[in-house]
């Protein structure tokens, strides 16, 4: 059985035809309708803009928020600190 689903998503007015897997259509509908929602709060608040002003400042905000959730993720200082301790430990042990 095919596990690929043929949905349309609007975005910002626009369909767009999609081949997807099963699993992923609600996570896909949920972004197009957080888009949607970003793009008509611009619209409420800057009449004097068009569709790709409001996109445009819709995807620097949800990237700007990607970027900020990946530095939040990033374990480096956390992985150097374990080297740390684990060399601390080593030393340790080795005295004894």
């Amino acid at each position: 059985m095919d596990n690929k689903l043929s949905i349309r998503v609007n975005v910002a007015d626009r369909f767009y035809p999609l081949r997807i897997n099963r699993e992923d259509e609600e996570r896909i509908r949920k972004a197009a309708k957080m888009i949607n929602d970003k793009v008509l709060q611009y619209k409420q608040h800057y009449s004097d803009k068009d569709h790709q002003d409001f996109l445009g400042m819709a995807a620097l905000q949800f990237v700007i928020k990607l970027l900020e959730l990946e530095e939040k993720q990033d374990d480096s200082p956390i992985v150097e600190m374990a080297r740390e301790l684990d060399q601390q430990l080593t030393e340790i042990l080795e005295r004894e």
